[in-house]
């Protein structure tokens, strides 16, 4: 979704320029996608006729969990649909209670599969303490979804990226699909921030789309945006404009970095999957 983003940024004349007719079937993994990414993927890159499978698996689960069956599953922009077939998945609370459908809750796969991970080498205990301390007995995948009326799953994203604003749990991935859904905002990453007051503040880093100038004005805009599509509560307390976002090589945003840069620290943490290391640079450069 990251690099759809970034396509769309740059405007539809490029891939018009370019025969695509020969696509059959377009993918999308990694993070949850929005849906005005999936439907500028499919209506732009796939003509309107390409089926869009949005896939939601993990290294660990050795395969595809929930998934659309191409051209056999309806699908909704933004949701992964359903599990495959054999595929035991349950949003459950942390005591292991069933969350209602439409509200928010933790993944976990309940049944053993056949390409599942089995261990980690050399160190039995981490994979268990990893993967099954959660609730013994049920893989929790570190994740946080809900279901809609549907039964369709819809991935929120890591559960580290929920933050507690004031007493409130929100999904920082609602938020970016928020601001993203402005026409003017190509990509958007959110972060906390330690707050005294609301214990954590929400920070928006957000690229513009080609033509668009940053102002004080746009910033307001943004906010009122986001307030209006989740609540005030969503709002994000500080937006900054930036001319890109630090991302892994398979185009990933590292949030941990911006989490970094957003409470004015230095960066401690592994950078070597990083694309391009003066991203990182020119945002401390902004922020001072």
């Amino acid at each position: 979704p990251t690099a759809i983003r970034a396509f769309m940024r740059l405007g539809e004349e490029h891939p018009r320029k370019h025969d695509l007719s020969s696509l059959r079937l377009l993918g999308s993994v990694g993070e949850p996608i929005n849906p005005e990414a999936w439907m500028w993927y499919r209506e732009v890159i796939g003509g309107g006729r390409c089926p869009v499978v949005d896939t939601w698996w993990q290294t660990e689960t050795g395969g595809i969990m929930i998934s659309p069956l191409p051209g056999a599953t309806p699908t909704k922009p933004g949701s992964a649909t359903l599990p495959l077939p054999g595929i035991h998945a349950e949003i459950l609370d942390r005591q292991g209670n069933p969350v209602p459908k439409g509200q928010g809750g933790l993944l976990f796969l309940t049944k053993p599969w056949p390409s599942m991970l089995r261990t980690v080498y050399g160190d039995p205990e981490r994979y268990v303490k990893t993967y099954f301390s959660e609730l013994p007995g049920k893989y929790f995948t570190g994740d946080g979804a809900r279901t809609d009326l549907d039964g369709y799953f819809w991935l929120m994203g890591r559960v580290d990226d929920v933050v507690n604003v004031a007493g409130h749990r929100l999904g920082t991935a609602e938020v970016e699909s928020a601001l993203v859904s402005h026409p003017r905002i190509a990509e958007a990453a959110v972060v906390g921030r330690p707050d005294e007051l609301k214990g954590t503040a929400l920070v928006a880093f957000v690229t513009l789309k080609k033509g668009t100038e940053p102002s004080a004005e746009l910033k307001k805009e943004l906010a009122n945006h986001v307030t209006k599509e989740i609540g005030a509560i969503a709002r994000p307390d500080e937006i900054r404009f930036a001319e890109g976002l630090p991302k892994t090589r398979s185009g990933k945003i590292m949030r941990r970095l911006l989490r970094d840069v957003a409470a004015g620290k230095q960066t401690t943490g592994d950078t070597t999957t990083l694309e391009d290391l003066n991203v990182l640079a020119t945002l401390r450069q902004d922020e001072e």
